[in-house]
């Protein structure tokens, strides 16, 4: 099974990455919605696009508004997208208001099921995160591999998901900052290196690549992987473009 990294950082996009977009383009599944959106066009390898959003703050929902060029390179392509109700409705009124975005692409709005079935006999299923606004994680089950989506939640080491994610063999989770801004981490509901790194090793996950990176830095590595990797060796720092097998 393969993921394509469309957008690997938050709030917005800066030189080097878009905001956050994930891709399994053999099961014409899509994680998100930021920025990175445009990079799927010629990616998806399906006749069907599954778009799920973790919730519905702009950087995770604004590539939406790109459909309509994706189904102009894409004629007959039909679009999905899945969130909690309330999200559905957020998009329909405020996304797409005519004042914003007045024409609504022709997508079907999916509240989100318990369980999806999705391509190569998989499924997918959701469980809470805490955050402002609250927000979604996914964990994406086939006979013979697994992953897990994690993004805009605060790690710990007792983290109530920790259930939900464990054994996976890929986990994606966001690290916004290094340990050196542990109080911005707390203060804006997001994760920083340590509690990811550890949250990992106790949920026994077999990899774990780190996404939603804060976008004031463009440098290799913004968040310390010499202190992840020293917790669980089998880290990897998520870069746009990536293309990752599991």
């Amino acid at each position: 099974m393969k993921l394509l990294l469309l957008g690997t950082t938050g709030y917005h996009p800066n030189e080097r990455r878009h905001t956050p977009c994930l891709l399994l383009p053999e099961c014409g599944v899509m994680l998100d919605a930021g920025t990175g959106f445009f990079r799927a066009f010629d990616a998806i390898e399906t006749d069907r696009l599954d778009v799920f959003l973790s919730h519905t703050h702009l950087d995770h929902v604004v590539g939406l508004t790109y459909l309509f060029n994706l189904l102009q390179c894409r004629p007959g392509l039909s679009v999905r997208v899945h969130a909690l109700p309330e999200k559905l409705e957020a998009i329909e009124r405020h996304l797409f208001s005519e004042h914003l975005f007045p024409k609504r692409p022709p997508y079907e709005a999916v509240p989100i099921a318990d369980e999806t079935a999705i391509a190569g006999g998989g499924r997918l299923t959701h469980f809470p995160l805490e955050h402002a606004g609250g927000s979604l994680g996914f964990r994406l089950d086939w006979p013979r591999r697994s992953m897990a989506y994690v993004t805009d939640t605060t790690a710990t080491d007792d983290a109530p998901y920790r259930e939900h994610i464990q054994g996976v063999d890929l986990l994606v989770h966001e690290c916004y900052f290094g340990d050196d801004a542990a109080g911005w981490a707390r203060k804006t509901h997001h994760s920083h290196t340590t509690p990811v790194a550890r949250l990992a090793k106790a949920a026994e996950a077999k990899r774990l690549l780190l996404v939603h990176l804060n976008p004031l830095s463009e440098a290799d590595d913004p968040i310390d992987l010499e202190t992840a990797r020293a917790i669980f060796p089998r880290t990897t720092i998520g870069e746009d473009g990536m293309a990752i097998e599991f």
